[in-house]
């Protein structure tokens, strides 16, 4: 075959992968609709939907759609970490996102009073929705700015800011664990519980809010594409090619950051979403951010998609918080792909 064939062909796979992700998300997303406490026939299914069923539109269609796009959204922000820091292990989390929106969180839980909640079937009730929110969106990015002010100022390397993303982490871990000693016991519960992940948290303005900026942040990673595809083969190469290796990363770390920081404020901690999806898709149709981010997107949706759906229906009326399937899944996942595929995850 001439290379032009295998090139075509090669492009076609790619593309084919993309349509077969799109075609295995929506088949996910009519399951999780039929599935929980209350399963509904197909039948049953498109009348609901028609009828405007409060079951459907008011807690499992909201559900849907937040781990749809809040799993897109990690996982594009991984695979964008990943490259601008030259790190095969960077996550969304990488710059102590996840540990500064904890705190923030127990700052508004224990001193504001707020983020006690409770279930009633399938839905979840937040008293003070919003403070938590609030706070836990503030501390994230405290993280993110200091290190973002670092590597500006000091014009760190992309190992010398995963480090100092380790850093923060430990200094937020250590800041909830201070103000979990001095709390109550249903404080400590209540702190316990929104670092657990869940997306039946966000509500209808929420979920517009994360389209938004899922959408804003994925028309700029892919417009920067090929900037992406150049850094992988070096700073030296990037700049021969007319790009701005120390923007780009600037650039890419404000916007991941940003975006997790919006996912996370309203569900909480989910890990390994960033760390695992965009080395499932580079196992399958390689390292071409072309095709990466846009599949890498996908795979993320249908990950957290599937883990909610487990979490609702394995020991169902009780439901497991999505962040928890995903570490329990997410890490023997990635040991996974470690072996199979180490080239791949090196880089």
């Amino acid at each position: 075959m001439s290379v032009a064939g295998e090139y075509k062909r090669l492009i076609w796979k790619r593309i084919s992968f993309g349509i077969f992700l799109i075609f295995l998300l929506i088949l996910l997303s009519a399951l999780a609709l039929g599935l929980g406490a209350y399963q509904m026939s197909i039948a049953e299914l498109f009348r609901a939907i028609l009828d405007g069923n409060p079951v459907l539109w008011n807690v499992r269609i909201p559900r849907i759609i937040t781990a749809i796009f809040v799993g897109a959204s990690l996982a594009i922000a991984g695979a964008v970490m990943q490259c601008i820091l030259k790190n095969p292990l960077a996550s969304p989390f990488t710059l102590g996102i996840s540990q500064g929106a904890a705190f923030g969180a127990a700052i508004a839980i224990v001193y504001f009073g707020a983020g006690q909640m409770h279930r009633v079937g399938e839905a979840l009730t937040i008293f003070n929705p919003y403070v938590v929110p609030i706070f836990a969106f503030s501390g994230s990015l405290i993280s993110a700015f200091v290190i973002l002010a670092l590597a500006k100022l000091r014009d760190l390397s992309p190992e010398a800011i995963v480090l100092a993303g380790v850093a923060m982490s430990a200094l937020f871990q250590a800041g909830v664990m201070l103000i979990q000693y001095f709390a109550t016991d249903v404080q400590v519960a209540s702190i316990v519980f929104w670092t657990f992940g869940d997306v039946a948290r966000a509500r209808w303005i929420e979920i517009y809010l994360i389209i938004a900026v899922f959408a804003l942040c994925f028309i700029y990673f892919f417009y920067r594409r090929w900037d992406y595809n150049s850094l992988l083969a070096g700073d030296e190469t990037a700049i021969s090619l007319g790009v701005k290796p120390q923007r780009i990363r600037l650039e890419g770390m404000l916007l991941s950051s940003f975006l997790t920081a919006v996912c996370v404020s309203f569900t909480g901690i989910i890990g390994f979403i960033g760390l695992v999806a965009p080395h499932i898709v580079r196992l399958t149709i390689g390292g071409d951010y072309r095709f990466l981010i846009p599949s890498t997107a996908l795979v993320g949706a249908l990950v957290l998609l599937a883990s909610d759906t487990v979490g609702r229906t394995v020991i169902s009326p009780v439901i497991i918080p999505v962040g928890i399937i995903t570490s329990i899944v997410g890490a023997p996942m990635f040991i996974y792909l470690l072996l199979r595929g180490g080239k791949s995850v090196r880089g």
